[in-house]
């Protein structure tokens, strides 16, 4: 049995996945303009339920093409006689899978968890609250300077102001996208592994897959520059 046309319809479902990887995106830094503009809380929460949208997307096209890949894994194992009915079995699978879903997958979405951290540190570098409450600006007008006092623009590798900061999901440190990557690198020229450069972190074993673009530190640093 030739899987050919299988295989050309699972790079399209691949690149079909790109477009909701694209799309996540794109929500994520309009949100993040958002909060940055002052136009927050309701437009932001209608960008997460967009980002929730597209994990319910990514999660079927994941199921559906899960279900070929095992349907075609069963067919080559078992070497049928007669050709079996793909589509038949491949519902079949999907079904099962998707039978399975809960609210709470979508919310492990890495690009969902990617935009409420985001999200959350964009709100702590630019806190707006609504004009009509002014107890919770005098609260916020407090927050802001603790956290500007105690924001830390400087790469623990270069020691000098980050450009382009990346933020390892394991620790949640910062460094300098290029430095660390070109730490990473040498080390694994040398088969070493490559602790946090960051002074009292514990975690020893830093990897370009830990390493996801910190757009909120990004924004709260060019805004600081242009003041």
């Amino acid at each position: 049995i030739s899987f050919n046309s299988v295989d050309s319809s699972l790079s399209s479902l691949k690149n079909c996945q790109s477009y909701i990887n694209t799309g996540m995106e794109i929500a994520t830094h309009v949100a993040l303009d958002l909060v940055e503009s002052f136009n927050d809380v309701e437009d932001v929460n209608s960008m997460e339920n967009v980002m929730l949208e597209y994990a319910a997307m990514d999660r079927e096209l994941n199921h559906y093409m899960t279900a070929i890949e095992e349907t075609v894994n069963q067919i080559k194992r078992e070497k049928p006689e007669n050709i079996p009915d793909l589509k038949y079995l491949v519902n079949e699978k999907f079904t099962a899978l998707e039978s399975n879903n809960t609210d709470s997958d979508l919310q492990k979405n890495e690009k969902y968890i990617y935009f409420k951290d985001q999200v959350k540190d964009m709100r702590k570098q630019f806190c707006h609250q609504s004009d009509n409450d002014n107890e919770a600006i005098e609260q916020i007008d407090e927050d802001i300077a603790v956290t500007q006092s105690q924001m830390n623009f400087i790469c623990p590798i270069t020691q000098m102001e980050m450009k382009r900061p990346v933020r390892n999901k394991v620790c949640g440190h910062t460094y300098e996208e290029d430095a660390i990557l070109k730490i990473i690198q040498t080390r694994k020229q040398q088969k070493k592994k490559v602790r946090c450069p960051k002074i009292g972190c514990s975690h020893a074993d830093v990897k370009g897959s830990d390493l996801v673009p910190d757009e909120a530190l990004k924004r709260a640093i060019d805004s600081q520059n242009k003041q």
